[in-house]
């Protein structure tokens, strides 16, 4: 016989939380609920290496949950095939253990929060109505009721702005109401590129090895599509021990040049991939760690490091207690406009070397290629080379949108929306950015060692071996001048647009549309 429980406690692949408040207390009468659903597996095309993190990821903490006494019901593939999507199996849970109430955390996607609050059971045997009740997931530092006291819908809110207000109200590197450092914001300092020098310092990444093979058969199984390469192993972290050790690492290896190589890219080390960065983005996005543990742990290393100075520090905590609270409180205060967002009218198509990375173009195919061999690319080359190009050629954000959701092992719709259709795509008009992030080969020629070994010459605009992104940047800006020449922060370029003769223009011009129509072949 079917045991019964008065309660059914939902627990979502991205709410792995063990400090949450649910677990503080045991009881026989509450049932856990952590389930491998084809509906989360297949509501976008996956990398592989994300869909076996957020599996491996939910195994263990229901692990973790068993042992800690907790009555916990974690269901794969398999179990849930039967069930259309996550209102199914809830239902049929609540009928099979007799579910007198059923909580849950507040889902940071949209999708998930409509369906788990349009929910209505009924009690089959009781013919009552199952009490439904949403908790706060206990993970940010700003609560959902007090979005709104940030983040005016539909209108520019400036990030910076937040960013302060969040340090003072959080009393996060601050001394006596004022900036730790005397400046809020050391961003001019972060923009260094990587010397041959640099490039023999940069720390070997702190990678782990979880056996994931019978994940991925699973998968397999099921025929859930994913693209992305994957060995047997996972080297992401997928508990708490092993985001505490990515952490640890961080603090002691990189965090004394986060800052100052935060912008940077190179082709030419083995670590190319990671540099400086912290990679805690999984662990922090699936609710393995906290901000606040985070960061209270990287100030905590710049107190007790003198190697560690206030720009390294400033421009970390800024990616988290600025950025992150941010754009998850931008995109909750637009909600459904995102999803339709396209100020600028895009609606081309996304080229198949997306898919594999074989291209002339020397950035965009290690962008690429490093993003689909481990899931992960940091903010520059996301911005500025994939971003950057999408947004030249005129790429639909829908289709840019679920490129980036799909391929970064860090992406949740929440997250990644704002950041793909606002700060990289422009598609929001300017809820996010002041203007649109694009630029010329000669930015990516600053930033990285990309252009030196690449097909194209970066110097050159208009000839059969110019760098596509100098004639498509001149393109993109006359071509939307009627909604961006009065920027002011474009009001350079289009002043040096404006010195060119009209045949130069002309040519430009021209230049872009070919490479456009022959966007495949580049």
């Amino acid at each position: 016989m079917t045991k019964k429980y008065k309660t059914l406690r939902l627990i979502l692949g991205d709410q792995l939380n063990a400090n949450h408040s649910w677990y503080r207390t045991s009881s026989n009468d509450v049932l856990y609920l952590i389930a491998e659903l084809k509906q989360e597996a297949t509501y976008v095309k996956h990398h592989i290496q994300k869909l076996c993190a957020f599996f491996n990821a939910m195994e263990q903490f229901a692990n973790a949950l068993k042992a800690s006494g907790h009555q916990l019901l974690h269901l794969n593939l398999e179990q849930t095939k039967q069930y259309q999507n996550l209102p199914n199996l809830l239902e049929s849970l609540c009928q099979q253990y007799q579910i007198e109430s059923l909580e849950y955390q507040q889902p940071d996607e949209y999708r998930l929060h409509r369906q788990l609050h349009n929910l209505t059971i009924q009690n089959s045997v009781t013919k009552t109505p199952v009490k439904i009740r949403c908790y706060d997931s206990e993970h940010f530092y700003l609560a959902p009721h007090e979005f709104k006291d940030y983040i005016k819908p539909n209108h520019h809110n400036r990030m910076e702005s937040f960013y302060r207000k969040m340090r003072a109200r959080f009393n996060i590197l601050m001394k006596n109401d004022k900036p730790e450092g005397g400046r809020w914001n050391f961003d001019t300092q972060n923009r260094n590129k990587l010397t041959q020098q640099d490039l023999s310092e940069i720390p070997q990444p702190k990678i782990f090895t979880t056996d994931i093979q019978n994940i991925k058969q699973r998968i397999d199984k099921h025929k859930i599509p994913y693209f992305g390469h994957i060995d047997e192993t996972l080297l992401w972290p997928s508990n708490r021990k092993q985001a505490y050790q990515l952490l640890e690492h961080f603090c002691k290896y990189c965090l004394p040049h986060f800052g100052t190589f935060q912008d940077a890219m190179t082709q030419n080390h083995e670590a190319a991939w990671t540099l400086y960065h912290s990679r805690l983005s999984f662990a922090l996005n699936s609710k393995i760690l906290s901000p606040r543990t985070v960061i209270n742990r990287a100030i905590e290393a710049y107190r007790a490091d003198p190697t560690i100075d206030i720009a390294q520090v400033e421009g970390f905590v800024r990616q988290i207690l600025g950025w992150r609270e941010y754009v998850r409180a931008v995109y909750w205060q637009n909600q459904d406009a995102y999803s339709s967002a396209n100020f600028l009218k895009a609606k081309a198509k996304l080229p198949d070397y997306f898919w594999h990375g074989k291209t002339r173009m020397n950035c965009m195919s290690h962008a690429i290629k490093q993003s689909l061999d481990f899931a992960y690319a940091h903010h520059i080359q996301r911005l500025m080379i994939t971003g950057n190009f999408c947004l030249l050629t005129g790429i639909d954000p829908a289709h840019v949108d679920e490129w980036y959701l799909g391929i970064y092992i860090d992406a949740i719709e929440w997250v990644e929306m704002p950041n793909t259709r606002g700060m990289s795509q422009f598609a929001d008009g300017g809820w996010v950015a002041t203007k649109p992030y694009c630029s010329s080969g000669n930015y990516i020629n600053k930033m990285s060692d990309y252009c030196k070994d690449c097909h194209y010459d970066v110097k050159a605009r208009t000839s059969a071996d110019a760098c596509p992104f100098n004639s498509l940047y001149w393109n993109f800006l006359d071509k939307h001048k009627d909604k961006l020449a009065k920027n002011p922060r474009l009001s350079m370029p289009y002043r040096n647009w404006n010195k060119m003769n009209q045949d130069m223009q002309t040519d430009i011009i021209d230049k872009a549309q070919d490479l456009m129509l022959h966007i495949e072949e580049l």
